[in-house]
């Protein structure tokens, strides 16, 4: 694997992460209280959800852009 790929895939990630309170600070901060009260069940539920999206993405786009 190239790193220059996997540095700027690292790199969208932050794009992406800040891209909702760059627009809007005070929803933000409501979803990031509004994380604080969820389960920790619920929070690993949806981070494995989203591992396993990224990790689906990831094969499509190395099947579709060989």
């Amino acid at each position: 694997m190239m790193w220059s790929i996997l540095i700027s895939a690292i790199g969208l990630l932050f794009v992406f992460e800040g891209i909702l309170p760059f627009l809007s600070p005070p929803k933000w901060r409501q979803g990031m209280q509004h994380m604080m009260v969820v389960s920790d069940r619920t929070l690993r539920i949806i981070g494995f959800l989203s591992m396993v999206f990224g990790l689906g993405l990831v094969i499509v786009a190395r099947e579709f852009f060989k």
